[in-house]
């Protein structure tokens, strides 16, 4: 069955950088679209980041654009979201998803605090 692993999540300060991973299987990782949401307590959860099969194309939320990043290797069956000069409102539980098939990891803890 389908497997998302988060990785890479901590304690930052404001600033500050920290890449997540996401190890998949259990599907034909190449094939298909991934995502990033994020999900602060007591809100929805969030789209972050999206990237397509191949990688050429990806797409970001506003709030992030030109801070974070998303990319992929195919041949690990991995995403990865590069976080850069990041804030105490990006705290959250940060996510993958598989479009395709709605699945979800188990979610991975960031918090930007001094």
């Amino acid at each position: 069955q389908v497997q998302l692993v988060e990785s890479g999540g901590g304690l930052v300060q404001p600033g500050g950088s920290l890449r997540l991973s996401c190890a998949a299987s259990g599907f034909t990782f190449s094939s298909s679209s991934m995502n990033w949401y994020r999900q602060i307590p007591g809100k929805e959860r969030e789209l972050v980041a999206g990237i397509s099969p191949a990688g050429g194309s990806t797409n970001y939320a506003e709030s992030v654009k030109g801070r974070f990043f998303i990319s992929r290797d195919n041949a690990k069956r991995t995403v990865y979201l590069q976080m850069n000069s990041l804030k105490p409102e990006d705290t959250a539980v940060y996510y993958c998803k598989v479009p395709r098939t709605g699945s979800w990891g188990q979610g991975t803890q960031v918090t930007v605090s001094s």
